[in-house]
């Protein structure tokens, strides 16, 4: 039993082992985690790994999960981007109740705590410019330089605070820093700004302020407010804690919260930065945040994965202090395992060529049931019609075939899918020689793909019927930057662009079910590959397909 409980705590990662310690010496009656995203784009995969990290710790504990907007700049940020957040976060299964919060309705309360530091003499309003502020500031090697503004009094701070909340001064003229140390090890901690002057227009706000606080300075007061107990963030925010401390600390907050950073997800070969992803966006070049071929959470919902593959995907990453880059196929995986047993597997002719059965009743269409999923009966069955004429893979018929084709060329046979032996007889081409019909003979006694003489065929092709094949377009995608070159061009960092990027295939011809396909439906395409109606274009009777991912992958799970 002891050796049980050593290898469980053993698996519990760095921050399970934090708040366990914390629960058990009585730190905090019960733990509150959070997301804090600011509202100046959609969300990408690597916000996926906080938010479920946070989620699921409270969940785990059985604690609160607060949803906060880090609405303190209104410079980028909009109403769209909120909407967009709080889509992508209860898709992804992360359940915030009653519990959803705006930083921007702190803001009075940033203020009466900004005048507070001023009162105990550590803060103090500064007229140098943002320029000046950074030469001031000193180097790693080097300590700062005091600004000659640091010694105002009290009351001279507290009167051209109220004159810069009141919009006495530009934009620019005036800041308030906190008085630290300008000697610190820690840039951070030189005197940092905490608010500016910005005379404009905020999306949750309006126009009642015109001074706004430094993330720096408002996050750890949000925590605070809201009674976060563990504030987990990125690994770029850990030379920024002895500033969130010193703040909780000189506002006396009697529970402060404690911040714990971790890595982030880095993924291969993907674009992630909010202002590649807007110059993709207004270039014209993707339709959209949410174009299949990007990462952000709407682009991959968009194209047909699951919130449970990527439940899987941030599991299988983990959580650790070391930041890594995690393969992109590893993403792939997860919404194979995930869709394998769940989706319908259906056919559909990308490159379609006619088949006729010479010897097939003309006229009669009968109906054969298929299974959905031979790998989960529970998915049931349906009927499949089947007639004359039907379409194939131009790519399954070779007049001349290769060594080891096993497909279909004259005099050979091979099976329909859960239909019938087929035997080539001969095809039709055009003036250019292309094929336009192909001709097979059949086998009646083979109903069902089996021959009850016992004789075997090595070749198995799917097909539609070419009377109730439905029209539809497909679309392919393939990595929107260019592998072998990486994601940025060295010389001028703009991103190496794959011009194969999309792939839209016209002219597809699928079975009857799939033309009733509704948005998001998830399909596996015999021998194709995974897909999902699209839900911007895709239309009963017209449906688009978002090829989600290939069948098969080179990546192997460890």
């Amino acid at each position: 039993m002891e050796k049980e409980t050593a290898k469980e705590t053993v698996s519990k990662n760095f921050i399970e082992q934090i708040i366990e310690k914390d629960l058990a010496e009585g730190k905090y009656d019960e733990i509150c985690t959070r997301f804090p995203p600011e509202p100046n784009g959609y969300l990408h995969i690597g916000h996926a790994k906080s938010i479920l990290l946070n989620y699921g710790l409270a969940q785990k504990y059985h604690g609160k999960f607060n949803m906060r907007f880090d609405d303190t700049n209104p410079t980028k940020e909009k109403v769209e981007f909120v909407e967009s957040i709080k889509k992508d976060i209860q898709w992804l299964g992360a359940d915030w109740e009653d519990r959803l919060y705006f930083a921007s309705n702190y803001f009075e309360q940033m203020y009466e705590a900004a005048v507070k530091l001023i009162k105990k003499g550590k803060a103090f309003v500064c007229d140098l410019t943002a320029e000046e502020i950074r030469e001031y500031r000193g180097t790693l090697t080097e300590p700062g330089k005091e600004s000659p503004y640091r010694n105002r009094s009290v009351e001279e701070n507290l009167e051209l605070f109220e004159k810069m909340k009141n919009g006495e001064f530009k934009d620019g003229s005036k800041v308030l820093r906190a008085k630290i140390d300008m000697a610190s090890p820690n840039i951070n901690m030189r005197d940092p700004v905490i608010y500016r002057v910005a005379h404009m227009t905020h999306h949750n706000t309006g126009d009642k302020w015109c001074i706004y606080p430094m993330y720096d300075f408002a996050h750890p007061i949000e925590d605070a407010i809201e009674g976060v107990t563990h504030s987990i963030c990125t690994l770029e925010f850990e030379d920024h804690r002895p500033l969130y401390d010193w703040v909780v600390q000189e506002l006396e907050y009697v529970h402060p919260p404690k911040q714990i950073e971790f890595a982030k997800l880095y993924l291969t070969n993907v674009v992630t930065g909010k202002r590649y992803i807007k110059k993709l966006v207004e270039d014209g070049i993707v339709d959209g945040w949410d174009d299949p071929r990007l990462v952000s959470i709407a682009a991959l919902r968009r194209r047909g994965f699951t919130p449970e593959s990527i439940q899987k995907f941030v599991e299988l990453c983990g959580v650790s202090k070391a930041n890594s880059s995690v393969d992109y196929a590893m993403l792939e995986y997860c919404i194979r395992e995930d869709l394998k047993m769940k989706a319908p597997r259906m056919m559909a002719v990308l490159d379609p060529v006619k088949l006729v059965i010479d010897n097939y009743p003309e006229g009669e269409i009968e109906y054969l049931e298929v299974p959905n999923n031979m790998e989960n009966p529970e998915l049931g069955t349906r009927q499949v019609p089947f007639g004359r004429e039907l379409y194939i893979e131009r790519e399954d018929f070779m007049e001349v075939p290769i060594k080891k084709y096993k497909r279909l060329y004259p005099e050979n046979e091979v099976r329909l899918m859960n239909a019938y032996f087929v035997t080539c007889t001969g095809c039709e081409k055009d003036e250019e020689g292309n094929v336009t019909v192909i001709h097979c003979t059949y086998d009646p006694a083979s109903k069902g793909g089996n021959s009850p003489d016992g004789r075997k065929v090595k070749g198995t092709i799917h097909w539609v019927c070419a009377e109730t094949a439905v029209e539809a377009e497909c679309r392919l995608y393939e990595n929107i930057v260019d592998e072998e070159k990486g994601v940025y061009n060295k010389e001028d960092g703009s991103l190496n662009l794959n011009p194969n990027s999309l792939t839209v295939v016209k002219g597809c011809l699928v079975e009857p079910e799939l033309g009733k396909a509704e948005s998001y439906d998830r399909f596996q395409f015999v021998r194709n590959g995974f897909f999902c109606a699209d839900c911007h274009d895709s239309k009963p009777g017209a449906p688009v397909f978002n090829r989600i991912v290939s069948l098969k992958s080179s990546f192997k799970l460890k």
